[in-house]
């Protein structure tokens, strides 16, 4: 007999199963197409070879963009910045030719881009996203916002976590004890800045915030390349100089041209601000040498060698920094930060006994011109922090002692917490940069 009834069932549920594998299929398809753009944003077949023109995992240069530049800054302030900050001695010469009018730069090969100066009274301006202190809204001068619409990174560096003996930025007292792990330390550092330059009215953005790196790769995936890369060195591609060589690659130069991938293309801030922690050579890091010696500088972007400047990328950040006129915002706000840092730490300046950092100013002994990874990719200024040294005895004495309110009692003199002062140090410089600098 006919059951009307039942077929309704059967027709219902043959439904609900058809909307069922729909949709699941459709959730599949969409987890293929984000999975296939992700890895596309994460790496490109040609990074994962040798190129001898090119840094290790450089994105290839797109010099056309250098067409947006012309007639946006001056031949008088190229040249102060190319010979003064850029240039360790006369290298600069190697990839600038000067003309009266305008500036053949070396681009790939042997080809090069002719770039005019601005005319006199030009008002062009050079196309960037991140905005400079006086083209920010004006403030009124009783608010208690003071970092109100400026948009800052904060770069917690390194990783931590189970990377952080990987990382060699790790260390343990006779194998008891508290763990010292700048990736842990920065990101502790960036939790509580975030928190701070936010109650100034700042928008803030971690580009880490767990103890885990931010790229979705791996040592495995960098093997191929680690044997190239030993090969062109002359090395032994035995296992264990391939093992070190591939954890390098994923650790520091892919994590950080990732971290470069969400600050300039995804965030784009106003400002990145580099978290680190200083460290002196502490060998056996299961037994390492505490020491006497603690000191506070910071980085900004400049001083290429000859070899840098051989490298296809690096001439390419290098202008694209120097056309957008980084630098002077970069030092002034760094400026600003040394010196409120130094107050706030006691610290002295590190000086630096290597050709590869140059102090730009005698006036300013805490601050140095060095080409990092990270100060030379992120195309915004850079506020790159080295205060204390990781392995100086009151300094691992402070980390015990962890977060405290108020003031302690430390070698004889009343301390904050490590992790206040090293945030005060950093949020009283930038208010008093800004309420000087946005009226």
């Amino acid at each position: 007999m006919f059951d009307k009834d039942q077929l309704i069932k059967n027709h219902t549920r043959c439904l609900y199963f058809f909307i069922l594998a729909f949709t699941v299929f459709s959730l599949i398809l969409v987890l293929i197409f984000k999975i296939g753009v992700f890895e596309q944003d994460e790496i490109e077949e040609y990074q994962l070879k040798v190129r001898p023109k090119l840094s290790t995992l450089a994105i290839n240069p797109n010099w056309d963009n250098l067409k947006y530049y012309q007639e946006t800054i001056s031949k008088k302030k190229f040249l102060q910045e190319i010979q003064s900050v850029y240039s360790e001695g006369e290298s600069w010469k190697l990839a600038v030719k000067i003309n009266d009018n305008y500036v053949d730069l070396k681009t790939k090969a042997n080809n090069s881009t002719r770039i005019f100066f601005s005319k006199k009274n030009s008002s062009l301006k050079a196309p960037r996203f991140w905005r400079k202190a006086d083209e920010l809204p004006k403030l009124i001068r009783s608010t208690s916002k003071p970092l109100s619409n400026i948009s800052i990174v904060i770069d917690p560096g390194h990783i931590g976590g189970e990377w952080a003996k990987m990382e060699g930025r790790w260390y343990q007292i006779n194998n008891s004890g508290i763990e010292i792990k700048e990736g842990e330390l920065t990101l502790e550092v960036a939790k509580k800045l975030k928190q701070k330059l936010e109650n100034l009215g700042a928008k803030v953005e971690l580009v880490r915030s767990e103890k885990r790196p931010v790229n979705q790769l791996s040592p495995i995936d960098f093997i191929s390349l680690a044997k190239e890369i030993l090969k062109s060195k002359g090395m032994d591609s035995n296992e264990k100089n391939i093992k070190r060589e591939s954890e390098i690659l994923f650790y520091r130069s892919h994590e950080i041209r990732r971290r470069a991938f969400i600050i300039n293309k995804k965030i784009k801030p106003d400002i990145v601000i580099c978290v680190h922690f200083n460290a002196e050579s502490w060998g056996n890091p299961s037994s390492p040498i505490l020491t006497k010696k603690n000191h506070l500088h910071l980085l900004i972007n400049g001083n290429y060698s000859r070899s840098e400047f051989g490298l296809e990328d690096n001439r390419y950040h290098l202008f694209i920094r120097l056309f957008q006129g980084i630098h002077s915002e970069e030092f002034k706000i760094s400026k600003a930060v040394a010196q409120s840092m130094a107050k706030e730490t006691g610290l002295p300046p590190y000086k630096y006994k290597t050709s590869n950092a140059k102090l730009l100013d005698t006036n300013e002994p805490y601050i140095y011109a060095r080409n990092l990874l990270a100060n030379r990719i992120y195309h915004c200024p850079v506020i790159f922090l080295e205060p204390y040294v990781m392995n100086n005895k009151e300094f691992y004495d402070r980390v015990k002692l962890g977060s405290y309110s108020g003031f302690k009692t430390i070698n004889g003199k009343k301390r904050k917490s490590l992790m206040d002062e090293y945030t005060d140090g950093v949020v009283n410089g930038l208010k008093k940069y800004y309420i000087e600098n946005r009226n």
